[in-house]
């Protein structure tokens, strides 16, 4: 039986270090639970945003709704105290479907009194036509707010104006710059607006992105990149019955570079090149004389799409008919975004962050999905970039199921606050 002197020596000064352990988890909760409660105010207020965003028609080439909304979103970032400008693009790099004009961005910067930069971007245009609206009022059911581009990205931008919001009202700005940038254009790969946002995103410490976290609230560390691959080919036309060896056939000469190009596949490493679309030839009795297809690529690395590119250039170096003239275009559509270190630190942060809520965050380290602006980010990223930030979500670009979950306001504004103020701080390195 041990002695009471020596039990108590050894309990007291262990009573006196949980007592401490607990009074500092008390001091460290208090700030959190500040964080937290602005967080549940703010949340109708979110919707509220969200409902007159949704009310804007902005697809892709309305110039005049993209113009409307990005006015709506700088009057409120204004009015939050941001030097805002809506920018027109001077840059654009012309895809094969880029319209003649393409829609603004609306750039905010709040100035901080510390030294890490961070950039929230989403985008605010939408793959609906006009009109469509009419049809397809924002309605809440339930748990769930349902609208035309609500998901896909409208949410984006009420989750980044409210975030920002928070932190006003919290009075924290120990960080060095918040930039906020909105660009009316992704949906069509971002002709006008992607060397913006690679030049911005350089000099950034994090970058986080509110595409939607999907149904579960997955962050993406990293997305599949997006590219085109156009074939061309001139033969000569001449009669198919009567004269058919005074032709070149075009059609022959594409059947012949498809097949030579079917094998540039590589799967195993998340290559892709499928060629989807084929067109030739103008009447049964006429020798085409042009014929051309269109492939799809996906890839995980960058590098991947230069390899590729290489590849189709030396392949149409070989030729059936040494008469036909064979030409053929690659568009990088959108690159993939890789995972790095500094991605990783943000988002394992970001679960501890999710832990205070007593919820769990997935996170996705290999793409799974589309591409999105978030890859024009990490281009020349020198610290994080974090897609996935948005609200849960379903149903993008389907005009009859597309809606958000609003029992997931509160808990990203908490999330999306809580990394800034920890990267602010140098709590998270």
């Amino acid at each position: 039986m041990p002695h009471p002197q020596v039990t108590a020596s050894f309990v007291r000064p262990l009573i006196a270090l949980l007592t401490l352990a607990l009074a500092a988890a008390v001091a460290h909760a208090a700030p959190v639970a500040d964080v937290h409660a602005q967080a549940e105010q703010e949340r109708k207020p979110l919707l509220d945003t969200l409902r007159d965003l949704v009310q804007i028609e902005s697809g892709s080439k309305d110039i005049e709704g993209l113009s409307q909304i990005a006015d709506r979103i700088a009057g409120q970032l204004t009015q939050l105290g941001g030097a805002v400008e809506v920018l027109q693009p001077s840059d654009v790099y012309r895809l094969d479907d880029t319209p003649e004009k393409v829609g603004p961005a609306v750039q905010a910067v709040f100035k901080g009194t510390g030294s890490m930069k961070i950039m929230l971007i989403a985008h605010m245009d939408t793959v609906y036509l006009k009109g469509m609206l009419k049809d397809q009022p924002l309605r809440v059911d339930a748990d769930k707010a349902y609208g035309l581009g609500i998901a896909d990205d409208k949410q984006g931008i009420a989750t980044i104006i409210h975030t920002v919001a928070l932190l006003q009202k919290l009075n924290f700005r120990e960080y060095g710059e918040l930039t906020v940038l909105i660009n009316g254009d992704e949906e069509i790969s971002s002709p006008g607006w992607r060397s913006t946002i690679t030049r911005v995103a350089a000099e950034q410490d994090a970058v986080f992105s509110f595409e939607g976290g999907g149904t579960d609230g997955t962050l993406r560390l990293a997305t599949s990149g997006i590219g085109s691959a156009y074939l061309a080919v001139k033969g000569k036309a001449s009669h198919a019955g009567a004269r058919p060896e005074d032709g070149v056939n075009a059609l022959y000469e594409l059947s012949h570079q498809l097949l030579q190009m079917k094998d540039l596949s590589r799967p195993e490493q998340g290559l892709k090149l499928n060629w989807t679309v084929a067109k030739a030839g103008t009447n049964r009795n006429v020798i085409p004389a042009e014929a051309t297809a269109q492939a799809d690529a996906r890839a995980l690395k960058v590098a991947d799409f230069d390899g590729i590119e290489t590849a189709l250039q030396d392949k149409i170096k070989t030729r059936l008919l040494p008469d036909s003239k064979v030409e053929v275009k690659f568009e990088l559509r959108r690159p993939p975004l890789e995972a790095n270190d500094a991605s990783r630190r943000v988002a394992a942060h970001g679960k501890t962050i999710y832990q205070e809520l007593g919820m769990s965050l997935n996170v996705a380290e290999k793409a799974t999905g589309g591409g999105t602006d978030a890859a024009f980010a990490g281009l020349k990223a020198k610290g994080a970039v974090v897609e996935g930030m948005g609200l849960s979500s379903y149903g993008a670009h389907s005009n009859d199921a597309e809606y958000v979950k609003i029992d997931t306001i509160v808990p990203r504004l908490y999330l999306a606050t809580r990394l800034i103020m920890d990267l602010s701080t140098g709590k998270l390195k």
